[in-house]
């Protein structure tokens, strides 16, 4: 009976740890024999199981040998057996290497660690959003779900691929979608508007129901879609077709300033934040308040008040009680 366990055990373990177990216990056996043999040219049981690794892995330093018949004959039986078992043992780490790597290519390999950040769907947007991890040092995994890619090499890409639907339990299990801590959803490109906000609120509610704290950005296309994307769980819902034909209206009055390369080296270099208002700023005119907070690099640009929010309002306008003030600063800022 123990000794089935023992078998049913020694064989589920990964093929690389039984041979490693089975090269470690051979070498031992070998290296105890030769103590037994010849005590006085293997003192200890070490000196035998030196032996024993340094001739098993044919490097033979030959300082140890055997002398009598009997040894000798151990020795070639060591030959024989481990060196075709260390050799077996070389490969079968190789190959699994490679297999492992080319399962990460493939994305067959789920992610382990936590506190990542899933993206849903690879495209020029997603694609941009590494680079700016990237270059502003965002310090968090980044994990990427698709259906469409075939393989992403992570040597390339320095980002965990998972290949499947994001509407999969099993998928966003791989994902390690439990201890994530952002998921970003994108429009696929591929389908009309209507199609793709309607699998975006799939990927969101799929997201939510397996993580319900989870802080899912979301991008709609249309507008009627936006309160189902909020409905089905999303915290931020960004309309990137609002924010385009916002750019096109500001061009219009722009003739020699490309006003989207100001917008989006805004967007890249500075973070938008908001935060309740301080006790010493209430009843202060927003001059005021926007003098304190250049002294720390912030930008002063704006409030919320009663959920209405005012961007460069009076430098007269008194602050209240429970103002959200709005505010840039730059990215390396803490």
């Amino acid at each position: 009976m123990l000794w089935n366990k023992w078998i049913q055990f020694y064989f589920h373990l990964p093929i690389i740890v039984r041979l490693l177990f089975s090269v470690c216990l051979l070498m031992l056996l070998f290296g105890y024999l030769i103590h037994i043999i010849e005590p006085s040219h293997f003192p200890t049981i070490f000196d035998g199981v030196w032996w024993s690794f340094v001739t098993g892995s044919t490097v033979g330093y030959g300082d140890y040998v055997p002398l009598s018949f009997l040894g000798k004959l151990i020795g070639i039986l060591l030959i024989l057996a481990g060196g075709g078992l260390v050799t077996f043992y070389m490969a079968t780490l190789s190959a699994g290497t490679i297999k492992h790597e080319k399962d990460l290519t493939d994305g067959k390999v789920s992610y382990k660690g936590s506190n990542h950040t899933i993206l849903i769907g690879l495209n020029e947007r997603t694609k941009q959003l590494i680079e700016m991890f990237k270059e502003h040092h965002f310090k968090t995994d980044t994990v990427l779900i698709d259906h469409t890619l075939n393989k992403v090499s992570y040597q390339d890409h320095h980002i965990h691929f998972i290949h499947g639907q994001p509407t999969s339990d099993e998928t966003l299990k791989k994902a390690n979608i439990e201890k994530a801590n952002f998921v970003v959803i994108t429009a696929d490109p591929s389908l009309t508007e209507e199609e793709a906000d309607r699998q975006t609120i799939l990927n969101i509610i799929a997201a939510r129901g397996n993580h319900s704290s989870v802080h899912i950005i979301s991008e709609i296309l249309t507008e009627v879609q936006r309160i189902n994307a909020i409905r089905a769980g999303s915290n931020v819902v960004l309309r990137s077709n609002n924010f385009m034909s916002s750019l096109f209206y500001q061009s219009l009055f722009q003739k020699d300033v490309q006003v989207t390369d100001i917008i989006a080296k805004t967007l890249e270099e500075q973070q938008f934040c908001s935060c309740i208002i301080k006790d010493p700023m209430i009843d202060h005119d927003f001059y005021y308040c926007a003098k304190q907070f250049l002294h720390e690099k912030k930008w002063l640009i704006g409030l919320i008040r009663d959920e209405e929010m005012l961007l460069h309002p009076s430098f007269s306008l008194l602050m209240q009680k429970g103002d959200r003030l709005i505010y840039l600063k730059g990215m390396e800022q803490e």
